[in-house]
């Protein structure tokens, strides 16, 4: 009896060995990504000469071949070997790392960045899927949402530690190097985890569309869509949008450590929230906390409400993802862990690359203020959504409370 209670605590245990590489495996993944973010814009105008439309039409690029895997991603992760489906993802995207070192032209750098949306994209679903295989059920909702802080902090502070990289050593192709290792890194990592066994499901009904999409889930992914749009505009045009509009040429690496203490802080507080189940309510405080921030960026009155912004939009996005990553596994089956997961990637994603291009498209016609006012918008209309009608979708739509 006793021996029997041990194991049932040690079953329970959150923070146990294949979690912690998972999430390790993610942050790398994530943070050799994200530590370009903010430079290839700087990059392709440097050593290309782009003009502003044209960058956010490069830098879409991989968003659209991410939004074409992320569907066959969950179907394939939920119905073949995910350790074998991690590895093979994970390695591709270490490989693409390469093709920005060799890309000589333009062209062949658009296609080398489209291209690695498509291992991106299907790893992400992978290596989120097994976090939750290696999760105690009675721990899961806490354990995603800590899981969602490795990515997170790799997409805050990634690209202040390539800012200060760059500022130092002017040099882009290092960059590339750093990321190649980091990707590498992470491979390794991935390849030491363990994962349960379980039956892979091959009873499903053909040509389903809940083979590539959670439909259950279609008003809460249109509502993620808005945030991601937001995110997408932020994360790529901040630095160019600080240097035009306040003349902060060394400030962006400083922005990206706010925002990553901000996701810090509020994925650590709003870990019992998620432990006791209140979704909605964290989702409401981060919806509207983000919405501030995005109000206070756009504004820009000076250096004081640019890095103010940083800090709410933190606390926003940390509260506000892990509860709607948490709202999507709820009202899908158990079997249907990976397309919960590709759904609110591909709902993210689609957002961030509807923004990437929104925000090149009106910086150079317009100007960056109105890309930052029209990303404040987006915020306000998202938000409403949720308040209005999104939550109650979800309360009604809920299979499940592991």
């Amino acid at each position: 009896m006793e021996t029997s209670n041990v194991a049932e605590n040690k079953l329970e245990r959150l923070w146990n060995s294949n979690y912690l590489k998972v999430m390790c495996s993610n942050f790398l993944l994530f943070f050799a990504f994200y530590i370009l973010a903010p430079l290839l814009p700087l990059y392709l105008n440097a050593q290309f000469k782009a003009d502003k439309d044209l960058i956010g039409l490069v830098l879409s690029g991989y968003v659209i071949a991410t939004l074409l895997i992320r569907p066959f991603s969950g179907f394939i992760v939920d119905s073949f070997n995910r350790k074998k489906v991690l590895m093979l993802c994970f390695f591709t995207f270490f490989i693409c790392f390469a093709g920005y070192i060799g890309a000589g032209t333009l062209l062949m750098f658009a296609i080398v960045r489209t291209m690695h949306g498509i291992p991106f994209g299907a790893a992400t679903v992978a290596n989120s899927t097994v976090a939750i295989d290696v999760l105690p059920s009675s721990r899961r909702n806490e354990g995603i949402g800590f899981y969602g802080l490795s990515n997170n902090l790799a997409m805050a502070i990634a690209p202040s530690i390539g800012i200060y990289v760059y500022s130092a050593t002017d040099n882009f192709e290092l960059l590339f190097w750093i990321a190649l290792i980091l990707a590498l890194a992470g491979f390794i990592c991935a390849s030491s985890v363990k994962i349960p066994q379980r039956e892979i499901i091959k009873s499903k009904p053909a040509l389903s569309l809940d083979h590539f999409f959670l439909s259950r889930a279609w008003m809460m992914a249109i509502n993620v869509c808005f945030f991601g749009l937001c995110w997408g505009v932020m994360s790529n045009y901040v630095a160019i949008y600080g240097q035009e509009k306040l003349g902060i040429t060394d400030g962006t690496g400083l922005f990206f450590m706010i925002l990553s203490t901000g996701l810090f802080v509020s994925r650590l507080f709003g870990s019992k929230a998620l432990r006791k189940g209140r979704l909605t309510q964290s989702c409401a405080q981060g919806v509207i906390c983000s919405l501030i921030g995005y109000v206070l960026f756009a504004c820009a009155f000076g250096e004081w409400t640019f890095y103010l912004s940083a800090m709410f939009i933190g606390l926003g996005n940390g509260r506000m993802y892990p509860a709607f990553l948490n709202m999507f596994i709820k009202v899908a089956r158990h079997d249907q862990r990976g397309t919960a997961n590709s759904s609110i990637l591909i709902s993210w994603d689609l957002g961030m690359g509807i923004g990437i291009l929104m925000g090149g498209f009106l910086a150079e016609y317009i100007s960056y203020s109105a890309a930052f006012w029209a990303t404040a918008i987006m915020q306000a209309v998202g938000t409403a959504l949720f308040l209005t009608s999104t939550q109650f979708f979800f309360h009604r739509r809920k299979l499940h409370d592991d």
